[in-house]
């Protein structure tokens, strides 16, 4: 397996290794006249398609299924020679019948699997077609004809959870997931970890509810599609005094955040996107957001497919490469005292210096 390095210097356009969220990549050049049919993007006569299956949770699941996609587009949108299209998966029987039908597509020069959970089907389909060039998202497949896509998330989540346990008035914030896989409890190891470093560094002693890093056992809906269940979670830690929820379940999450603006004092720290921008209606209590930058990702993952590089390409987003950042404020940032963005800026730059370590048993090794 060899190292995308050339990727890492490439993402130019993702989100900021710190506060500030760069202007959103792809948006297609004035005049330009890209189709959209369906599950279908760019011009029919493009001489490459890239073939995105998504995971649970639908293609517009303000999440990383629509962020893939945003990734898609982007790559077409930059380059009239590219088109793209999508398959549904609407539970992970779908993940094999999807990605075959993609790779049995003559048209598909690059099949796009779109969740760690998905790393199997992937396996078992890129071997059936040692020719055909395929790419995963948070997860590593070692195989010759799959690139590979990972996010050291809990770069990203320790900054959120440094955030919530300096922002929290009752002393008590919450994580939960959608599913336990590496993809979800990253997430919720490097939230922890930022809150017991707030707590190591300013002697408070802030708890946080649905996550235990030692056990590896938390909080979990089991899916990544029952909002109710998420606002069920929520409302449960709501009940027990946090005021500050980060939830790691795509839509899922959605009912969370109706729970907490039903309940109006508390706040959201949204996963994958920046949450402020995804779900406007929810945009009140948006805290900020644990961002990977998946579009970018995907961006150059189909450029690299489209020039004929590496199938066996390997990226890591980390805040070094910007591939994960801590969203902007937005409508808190005047309520974020300056010390401790100051605190947020240094600890980033502590980070990307290797002089702090977030650690994580589902960090891409």
């Amino acid at each position: 397996m060899r190292t995308a390095n050339a990727l890492r210097a490439t993402v130019a356009c993702g989100a900021a290794i710190t506060l500030a969220l760069l202007p959103a990549c792809g948006s297609p050049p004035e005049g330009k006249d890209a189709a959209t049919s369906g599950n279908t993007y760019g011009s029919a006569d493009a001489k490459f398609r890239a073939c995105m299956v998504t995971d649970a949770g639908g293609v517009d699941d303000k999440s990383f299924n629509e962020s893939g996609w945003g990734g898609v587009k982007a790559a077409i949108d930059a380059n009239p020679a590219i088109s793209g299209s999508y398959r549904q998966s609407n539970s992970s029987a779908d993940y094999e019948p999807n990605l075959r039908a993609s790779a049995d597509d003559e048209k598909c020069g690059l099949v796009i699997g779109v969740g760690g959970l998905m790393a199997d089907a992937v396996t078992a389909v890129a071997k059936e077609n040692p020719e055909k060039r395929f790419a995963i998202v948070d997860s590593h497949v070692d195989l010759p004809n799959v690139y590979s896509m990972e996010f050291n998330a809990a770069q990203s989540s320790y900054l959120a959870g440094y955030l919530a346990a300096g922002t929290t008035k009752t002393g008590k914030v919450a994580t939960w997931g959608g599913m336990q896989i590496p993809a979800v409890t990253i997430f919720m190891d490097g939230f922890a970890a930022g809150v017991a470093e707030y707590n190591k560094v300013h002697n408070t002693t802030t708890a946080v509810l649905g996550w235990d890093t030692v056990a590896q056992k938390g909080s979990f809906t089991g899916n990544f599609d029952d909002t109710s269940a998420g606002r069920s979670l929520t409302e449960n830690f709501l009940a027990q005094g946090a005021d500050v929820v980060h939830p790691v379940a795509g839509p899922v999450g959605l009912g969370g955040a109706s729970a907490i603006k039903d309940k109006g004092n508390a706040t959201m720290i949204w996963v994958d996107s920046d949450g402020y921008q995804a779900v406007p209606e929810y945009k009140q209590i948006m805290l900020s957001s644990s961002m990977k930058d998946i579009s970018s990702a995907i961006q150059v993952a189909i450029n690299n497919a489209v020039a004929g590089g590496a199938k066996d390409g390997r990226y890591v987003g980390t805040l070094n490469n910007k591939g994960v950042a801590l969203a902007p404020f937005h409508d808190f940032d005047s309520k974020v005292p300056d010390a401790l963005k100051q605190e947020l800026t240094k600890l980033a730059a502590d980070i990307v210096a290797g002089t702090v370590v977030v650690a994580s048993p589902a960090a891409p090794k």
